[in-house]
């Protein structure tokens, strides 16, 4: 009898650690199949924000500086980090009154804007409203026609903003290399607000040789010319900066066709300052 008890005792505790065991493997086993799912879960986020982030932060191959702006006037962070002391402005007060008594200078029904020719600097008209409709029917045939070009354009500056790219332009590059891409205040086209910087589909200046050519043999059939042609620089005063079109109405497919820039055209003084 007593040996019957100890060998009942003894199966029972035999069952009951199998049972425990059995226990144990199926909260580890469990514990790894959740474990798996939230480390396959995280995994999947992770992937989708590494995709978004890739997405959202593509960046195109850098583009020729230049004086390109968004529509809207940026933030300060857009601008070169400098202090305001590293930034060597022009003298405004003496370019302000001396701008503002020349006036305007047209010839031919058309404003000149050039480094020989400023503005007046309370001059601020805005952006053309005929200029913007034909610039949005330009980019729109683009598109249609297969081109890379986005919506976005650099219109219309204020002097004083241009002042401030301009001196941000001077205190990164120096003044003789900010000359040769960048207005001084008073003395850029965007102020006439006829003037238009294209981009490409990513928000960078058009620089692409397909969808400059279009603009050269196409931009007049719009209205506009390209302004600063290639191999001009002397005339211009400016590098060549295939994006940048100008507002000239029923005159642009006379200058485009002519090859001439504006200032050979219609018989006026550029080059530098």
């Amino acid at each position: 009898m007593k040996k019957a008890m100890i060998s009942t005792l003894a199966v029972c505790l035999l069952l009951a650690g199998c049972s425990n065991k059995h226990s144990e493997e199926s909260k580890t086993s469990l514990a790894s199949s959740t474990s798996s799912s939230t480390s396959s879960a995280v995994s999947s986020v992770v992937s989708e924000s590494s995709a978004s982030s890739v997405t959202s932060s593509r960046a195109p191959s850098e583009v020729p500086k230049s004086d390109f702006v968004a529509n809207s006037e940026p933030s300060q962070d857009s601008f070169a980090s400098v202090s305001p002391q590293e930034i060597a402005p022009i003298d405004n007060d003496s370019a302000k009154a001396s701008q503002k008594a020349q006036g305007l200078y047209e010839v031919n029904g058309l404003i000149v804007v050039n480094k020989k020719h400023p503005l007046p600097y309370d001059y601020a008209p805005g952006v053309d409203p005929v200029a913007q409709s034909q610039v949005n029917v330009l980019i729109g045939d683009m598109i249609n026609q297969g081109l890379a070009v986005g919506w976005t354009t650099s219109n219309f500056r204020s002097y004083d903003y241009q002042s401030q790219l301009y001196n941000n332009y001077v205190a990164a590059n120096g003044q003789a290399e900010a000359d040769r891409f960048s207005a001084r205040p008073g003395y850029s086209e965007h102020q006439t607000g006829l003037a238009f910087d294209l981009t490409d589909p990513y928000g960078q200046l058009l620089t692409s040789p397909v969808e400059a050519q279009w603009l050269i043999d196409n931009s007049w059939k719009y209205g506009f010319i390209v302004r600063y042609l290639d191999g001009k620089e002397e005339i211009t005063g400016y590098m060549p900066e295939p994006w940048h079109l100008r507002y000239v109405g029923d005159q642009a497919q006379a200058i485009a066709q002519s090859g001439l820039t504006l200032e050979e055209y219609l018989g006026v003084d550029g080059g530098d300052y």
